[in-house]
């Protein structure tokens, strides 16, 4: 696959972090050797993110900056991908998204097109982390018949053909869900890529037990409004 390939980068209360990560990804981008962009959107004002994210796109002609006050992690993707005018398309959590795994997803997705690329998380930090993964991708195999055991693992990756992949509407953390229940009901083949993550790259995890019920819950809600469409 040729053309431009962009990566979207949510952006939350990650200033003490983002500037290393950006020139990591782009050491990794350009060994690939294709054109290419990254989509930073700042969301939000947790802290001095929009202001380092700014002296980002200053630095590398390839970084560009889009700022919504408002934080959510499903707002910030969408954003960015409404930005993007890359042909292949691609976004990650960059606070667990290494460099290298970046690379393998991408050029994964390069191999293989018309296919949606993903990541899957081998290793998880903490058996509190681990239990409540177990039950939430559970509920998601049972409810909305998906067949992965990790519905939040980032690196995603499709080609901008995959249309439906840009119309997505929540603005939550059930973004993933539904970007996955999506690829479901429109027939996209879907391919796993595992990495190894053992901790986070800077700053703090947003998910705690409220977070995680509001997960729990937006899932069911999710199949409620399958059910209503009829889908």
């Amino acid at each position: 696959m040729s053309g431009l390939i962009s990566i979207v980068l949510p952006v939350y209360g990650q200033a003490a972090h983002i500037s290393a990560i950006v020139g990591s990804y782009v050491a990794a981008l350009e060994d690939i050797g294709v054109p290419y962009e990254l989509v930073l959107a700042v969301n939000g004002e947790a802290d001095q993110s929009l202001t380092v994210c700014e002296s980002l796109g200053r630095t590398f002609p390839q970084v560009r900056v889009i700022h919504d006050p408002q934080a959510g992690w499903g707002r910030a993707v969408k954003a960015g991908l409404r930005a993007a005018r890359g042909d292949l398309l691609c976004y990650t959590n960059a606070a667990r998204t290494t460099a290298a795994d970046l690379k393998q997803l991408l050029l994964e997705a390069m191999a293989h097109p018309g296919t949606v690329i993903k990541a899957i998380r081998r290793v998880r930090e903490s058996w509190r982390r681990r239990v409540g993964s177990l039950l939430y991708n559970g509920e998601c195999r049972v409810l909305l018949g998906l067949s992965t055991w990790d519905v939040n693992a980032t690196p995603k990756v499709f080609s901008r053909a995959h249309a439906a992949l840009l119309t997505l509407h929540r603005d939550d953390d059930l973004l993933d869900a539904e970007f996955l229940f999506t690829c479901a009901r429109e027939g996209y083949p879907v391919l796993e890529v595992p990495i190894f993550v053992t901790r986070r790259q800077g700053g703090t995890s947003t998910t705690g037990y409220k977070s995680a019920f509001r997960m729990y819950l937006g899932a069911y809600e999710l199949w409620r409004d399958s059910r209503r469409r009829g889908r």
